[in-house]
């Protein structure tokens, strides 16, 4: 299990199945698998707060791993893209992947169906949702313009980008979404899963993008 902290936001990674969670005032963005609540509690204990005391979260994108702990979070309502909503909505165990991890995506609601453009306050930050499909339909990435910190879900990483090998994914899509995220000035990148980057993200990103490697 690993920590780290930028400002007042805490980034937890509980193994290598479950997504990069994000924990910032009382606002969560993803939740990992699920498998792994013990682990979440005690980080969540430290931290001096309740599972009680989230009140939102936001998921990136509805594949398993980034959403099968939303139920954790007795008191938060979901934020999701309106094109993945409805598999949350559904347990739609199919299109969010849950078979490949062994897993059961139990139906939730969705309290906010976010568009293009919306913003969201967390903890200090006004986050704007960029809509990102290619990983899935329904992909989001959340913007701190102020800070030029970017929450880039699985359409980005500091070592890769985004599958599309997957229900729901295009790759096309995904190339046009990177285009556009690369039009951003973004200093601290902060992935769905593996390292961030903390400074000077958007010539790191241009680097790698210029000699990809495998698509993660």
């Amino acid at each position: 299990m690993g920590i780290k902290k930028l400002g007042n936001i805490t980034m937890v990674q509980l193994s290598d199945m479950d997504s990069n969670i994000y924990l910032i005032g009382d606002t969560v963005i993803d939740s990992g698998t699920g498998f792994n609540f013990t682990r979440l509690y005690s980080v969540v204990k430290m931290l001096k707060m309740s599972m009680a005391d989230v009140k939102r979260i936001i998921n990136t994108h509805c594949h398993f791993d980034h959403i099968g702990g939303n139920g954790y979070f007795l008191k938060a309502e979901i934020a999701a893209h309106e094109d993945d909503a409805e598999v949350i909505e559904k347990g739609d165990n199919e299109k969010s992947w849950a078979d490949f991890f062994e897993g059961k995506l139990s139906p939730r609601p969705v309290k906010f169906k976010l568009r293009e453009g919306d913003r969201i306050e967390a903890g200090g930050m006004e986050l704007e949702v960029i809509h990102t499909p290619g990983h899935t339909p329904g992909s989001i990435c959340l913007y701190d313009r102020k800070q030029k910190i970017l929450f880039s879900g699985d359409t980005l990483f500091s070592d890769g980008i985004g599958r599309t090998d997957m229900p729901g994914g295009n790759e096309e899509d995904l190339l046009k979404s990177i285009e556009r995220l690369m039009g951003l000035e973004i200093k601290t990148l902060l992935p769905g899963h593996g390292d961030w980057i903390k400074e000077n993200a958007t010539s790191s990103l241009k680097k790698m993008l210029s000699n990809p490697g495998e698509e993660e």
